[in-house]
Parts: structure tokens; sequence; C-alpha cells
């Protein structure tokens, strides 16, 4: 994760941390929709169940520190290295890769990650098999470098290949599902090469003065991209990640960190995606921020357009305050999840909320209640998120819309004062027919309304204004 925030206009979801001012973005008006009938249809159920679920979980958990980024050579507040070895990144590098010997995630039980979500209302899972930092999650034969290794204690485990148990333990609730992989590895020779020492994020060295370095650097992406794509059963999505790694021909020079990539990292997306279809039909490709045919869907990162848009894509965002497991976390209220879900279904877009399993494979239990407590509210009002639309306005003040077929939702997000609806409200929408009913859902009492300028006022009865106290949005049903 993490980009510099460019282009349209984004409403912040997390403040006061250097997370919050990076980003994926780019001009939408460079999106290509797809043209296999299969990617086409899966990118319509994809945009129908709206709500998933991202873990970012390495060996980095142990230490409770940002995934991967301070083995990043930059003067970034990202890439901070803190320890005996902060003053001698050699040192600390091999401290951090040695973390594999002690990584050993014994309350690993991913069903009990998997009933949570289902319970959330969730319907998508994406897991990261490998961050930058190259450690894989999964029983990789491209490198030692992994959970399933001679170094890692939890090898011998049965469950040591815990991509392959999150994915089928997701599957068997019903969930699509699908795998983050980083386009950067540092860990591997052909990426960081030892001969010219890293300065930055980058391929240490120009791709096109070596060549062959490259061309084996190709290889071991796609090599360890196609294992993902025919050992791990079926996979939805192919999710992306390290968009500097990208082609000279398609860096925008108007965004500020994708000016300072000084090569082109060109991993041959076109065979990486063919592969992926050929195993796995109708696989959606998320190649963040490099606009064009293998982005199947944009990703806005911890934050949320300020307005409709009509192109398929993804808020990603942290439930606390970090991707990966810090010990004392900072969990957003329930409240603040489920309104941010209803303004993200209303301009059009899915939310992927992730959630970091500590170092003893276990989540903070306070995340099962966040979960919990997000599902209360999912069953009775998910029917105005699952499988609508966007319905103009959008959003307007308090106010969030969607539809299905004829019937018209307006969600009223509460502010953190209302604990109760207004006796008299006003919608800014009025029925198409004049003998709509009315109600809210949760409820089976019909209400009273009628027309007023451009939308229509509704009669709140005592006893339901007392029965509904406390929700965190109220939904207006309009058949």
């Amino acid at each position: 994760m993490k980009y510099f925030l460019t282009g349209l206009v984004f409403g912040l979801i997390f403040s006061g941390s250097a997370i919050a001012q990076q980003h994926s973005e780019q001009n939408h008006s460079k999106y290509v929709w797809p043209k296999d009938s299969l990617v086409k249809q899966k990118l319509n159920q994809w945009q129908d169940i709206k709500f998933g679920l991202l873990m970012h979980w390495g060996t980095y958990s142990q230490w409770g520190v940002v995934e991967s980024w301070s083995l990043c050579p930059e003067d970034e507040g990202w890439c901070v290295r803190r320890g005996p070895y902060a003053n001698d990144w050699f040192g600390y590098k091999k401290a951090y890769e040695n973390l594999q010997t002690t990584f050993n995630p014994t309350r690993f039980n991913p069903e009990r990650w998997a009933a949570a979500a289902k319970t959330a209302g969730m319907k998508y899972m994406i897991f990261t098999t490998k961050h930058h930092d190259g450690f894989c999650m999964f029983d990789s034969k491209q490198t030692d470098y992994k959970i399933t290794g001679a170094k890692s204690p939890f090898a011998s485990n049965p469950r040591s290949n815990v991509t392959k148990e999150i994915l089928g333990a997701f599957r068997s609730e019903g969930f699509m599902v699908g795998t983050y992989f980083s386009k950067p590895d540092w860990n591997v020779d052909s990426y960081w090469w030892p001969y010219f020492p890293p300065k930055d994020r980058n391929v240490s060295y120009d791709p096109k003065k070596y060549p062959d370095m490259w061309k084996k650097y190709q290889d071991f992406t796609y090599n360890q991209i196609q294992e993902l794509m025919t050992g791990y059963g079926k996979v939805d999505i192919l999710w992306l990640d390290g968009g500097w790694v990208r082609p000279a021909s398609t860096i925008d020079s108007t965004v500020s960190w994708q000016r300072t990539i000084p090569y082109s990292q060109d991993v041959d997306m076109g065979r990486i995606a063919g592969m992926g279809r050929q195993n796995q039909p109708g696989l959606l490709v998320v190649d963040r921020t490099v606009s064009g045919e293998f982005e199947n869907y944009v990703t806005p990162e911890q934050q949320i357009p300020d307005h409709y848009m009509p192109i398929p894509w993804e808020t990603c965002l942290t439930m606390g305050d970090s991707w990966s497991y810090i010990p004392k976390e900072n969990f957003k209220p329930a409240r603040k999840l489920v309104q941010t879900l209803v303004d993200i279904v209303a301009k059009n877009g899915n939310l992927l909320l992730n959630i970091a399993p500590g170092p003893d494979g276990e989540w903070h239990e306070e995340a099962y209640t966040r979960l919990k407590e997000i599902g209360d509210w999912m069953q009775i009002n998910g029917e105005s998120v699952y499988g609508t639309k966007p319905l103009a306005p959008y959003r307007q003040n308090q106010w969030a819309f969607t539809s299905k077929g004829k019937t018209a939702y307006a969600s009223y997000l509460a502010t953190e004062t209302e604990t109760m609806l207004p006796a008299l409200v006003t919608l800014p929408i009025a029925p198409a027919q004049p003998k709509a009913t009315l109600m809210i859902l949760g409820t089976k009492q019909a209400l009273k309304w009628k027309k007023t300028g451009t939308g229509i006022e509704v009669s709140i009865p005592e006893k339901l204004r007392q029965q509904l106290a406390g929700k965190p949005v109220w939904v207006f049903k309009i058949a």
C-alpha cells in the first residue's frame, strides 16, 4: 500500500498519519472497460456485493511496525527504522529477514475470521500473499523466504500454507476470494541486486542496461503468480500492489510520486493476465494505479471520492489506524464504519475493510466486536446495499440514495449527537408513484408522507422513533 494523493477531490477518512497522505489515484478518463464477457460478468458480480475484507499479515506483525516499509531506504515517515539496528540499514534488513525464524502463528484459525466476516455482511476477501518485503505467505517454489520454508517454525504445522487455508475457509463461506500480490520484491536479487544497493523503493539497477537481470525478475514474478493461479483453487481477483513497477509509457508526469520513478519496470502484464485468465476464467485483475486494460477497478486508499464515479471502484480502508498489526489499535466506531459503507455505495463504490492479524495468528478481539455491530445493522438494512445502483442525487447533506428496480432507498446518516430520528423528516427526493408506500427498514409500518417542493415530508410516530433509537443510519424504503 501507500501512494501519494492526486487527481479527484477526496474526503479524508483517516488523519494524523503518513498513511493518510498517500493513496492510489489517477486520471479516470483512462479507465478501460473489459471486453472479455466472463470478466464483465465477474465485475458486475463484484459490484453487486459491495463489502469486502482485506488482511495484511506477515512477519512484520511481530515487531508491530508498518508492513515492509522500514526496509525502504527513503526519508519518509512510514519508512522510519527503530530498534538496535536503526542506524545500520544492512543490519536492520538482516534482522528483519531473520523474523522468519520466530514467526509462529499457532492461534491461526481462518474459519473464525470467515465466520465473523460473513456475520458482518462481507462477501469478498483479499489476502496479502506477498508484500513488498518478499516474504511469501504461501508455499512458493521460487524462493525459500516463505512461511513454509526450512527456517520457519510454522512450517511443520499442517496448516502452514496459510494462503491456501485462508482462501479455502472463505470460499467455503461463499465469498469471492482474491490474492494481494506485490509486484516489487525487496528480498530477491533480481529486483534489489546487491551489486547496486537500493536507494529507494525502485529496482536498484536500470532494466534497459541489464535486460537479462530484468528478464529473470519478470519470470520470477510470472512464476509466483502462476503458482497462485494454479495451486489454490478458484481465485476471483488478482490484486496487484506496488504501482511504481510499471512500463515507462504508463507513468503520468502530473502525478508527483510517479515523477520519481527512474526506470521502466515492465513486468509484462499482458502475459501475466493472459495466464491468470487461462487458469481462472473471468479473473478480475487490479493493477493498482496503472490505468488501462489491467486495472479492472480503481482503488482509492484510505479515502473516499467526494462524488459519484461512473466506473468500478473500491475504497480500501483500515478498520483501525494501521494496515498491519500494532499491539494497541485504535478501531473506528461501528457507526463510522457503517456510514462509510453507505456513503461509498451511494457513490457507486465498494468498501474493502482491512483487519490485521497478529503474530500469534489472531485478530484483536475488538475487531470481532466491530464486525458483529456492523452485521447487526446489515442484517436489517442490507437490501439497501447489496445489488443496488446509485440514485441521483447520490449524496446530499445527511442523505445517501440507492435503488433496486423500482424501489428507492433513502439513507439518513445520523450525526454524532443524533440518537433518534426527527419527528418530521424531509426527504430531498419524491416517489415516482403518487401512491408509493414508504417505510423504514426494520419496521412494518407504512408512514404518512406528503409532497413538498422537490421532496416529501414524512411524519415519524414517537413509538417508531423510540424503537429505532441509536442506529448509525436509518433507511427509508420507497416502493
